[in-house]
């Protein structure tokens, strides 16, 4: 076989083992429906708007990818950026769409990005930062999430926060049901500020520890 032969030979092999190498499988997660949402019913003939502003994340969250600690990795600062696990749109819209919808049902209210509304018609306006966030492998989900809600109408506004340490089950699954709870936590938190407002109480921040 020539020089030129063996040259061909050895990259058909070479394109032949590419070809048969497995490609890792990509998992999508979603948190768009947090679990254990109760519905409160309201007084259908006054409804309220909520308006969910984008909320804030650290930018190195601002992806799709999961972005995890494992607990013997090597020092806290050091992160692993998951390819083959996904949140099916980035970190900030997901959490956007889950305090919408969550908070939504919670209240009763309607969330002003899929309907119109009158002059007249109350609208909350609904600010949320993800200032800390840890999600460690087999171990826990740690964030601190603050809100503002501002009803422009009066000018009434509340100003709350929660750090939240989730515990999680084995494996990427487990971090993304501690995320989940995380988010239902405060989904839980808004929805009774926006109520508290809506019935003109004084509303209360949740203590934290």
């Amino acid at each position: 076989m020539t020089s030129l032969g063996r040259s061909a030979f050895f990259m058909m092999i070479t394109l032949w083992a590419a070809g048969c190498v497995s490609v890792p499988e990509t998992r999508f997660y979603t948190l768009s429906e947090p679990p254990e949402i109760k519905v409160r019913p309201r007084d259908l003939s006054t409804p309220i708007f909520i308006d969910i502003l984008p909320v804030n994340v650290p930018e190195r969250l601002a992806r799709p990818q999961l972005v995890v600690r494992y607990e013997d990795s090597g020092p806290e600062t050091q992160l692993f950026i998951l390819e083959q696990d996904r949140w099916s749109s980035p970190f900030n819209y997901e959490l956007r769409d889950a305090f919408a919808s969550g908070i939504a049902n919670w209240t009763g209210a309607v969330n002003k990005a899929h309907r119109s509304r009158t002059s007249d018609q109350i609208v909350y306006r609904i600010a949320i930062e993800l200032s800390q966030f840890d999600a460690i492998i087999d171990d826990s989900v740690k964030a601190r999430f603050s809100w503002t809600i501002t009803r422009p109408a009066d000018a009434r506004s509340v100003a709350c926060y929660a750090v939240i340490t989730e515990p999680v089950s084995a494996g990427v699954e487990g971090v993304v049901g501690g995320v989940q709870r995380a988010v239902t936590s405060v989904v839980t938190s808004i929805s009774k500020n926006v109520l508290e407002l809506d019935m003109g109480r004084v509303p209360t921040c949740a203590a934290q520890k």
